[in-house]
């Protein structure tokens, strides 16, 4: 599956979190390490939530971006 992740910078580096998967989150000192950090992070929270016997939430988050005037 492919979710969409946001990664934000922080005062300490970076963060990154999934719409679709809330409660997953991640950091890292760089946007790559926080990426592959995610990674791991939403595939521990996948085993999770299959291993109690919950549904795991279908990707259904997108992004776009607007151009306005600045």
């Amino acid at each position: 599956m492919k979710y969409l992740i946001i990664i934000e910078k922080s005062e300490t580096g970076y963060s990154a979190y999934s719409p679709d998967l809330p409660g997953c989150v991640a950091t890292g000192a760089t946007p790559e390490e926080t990426e592959a950090n995610m990674k791991e992070a939403i595939e521990f929270h996948i085993e999770g939530l299959k291993e109690e016997g919950l549904p795991v939430p279908k990707p259904s988050s997108s992004s776009a971006y607007v151009v306005v005037a600045a």
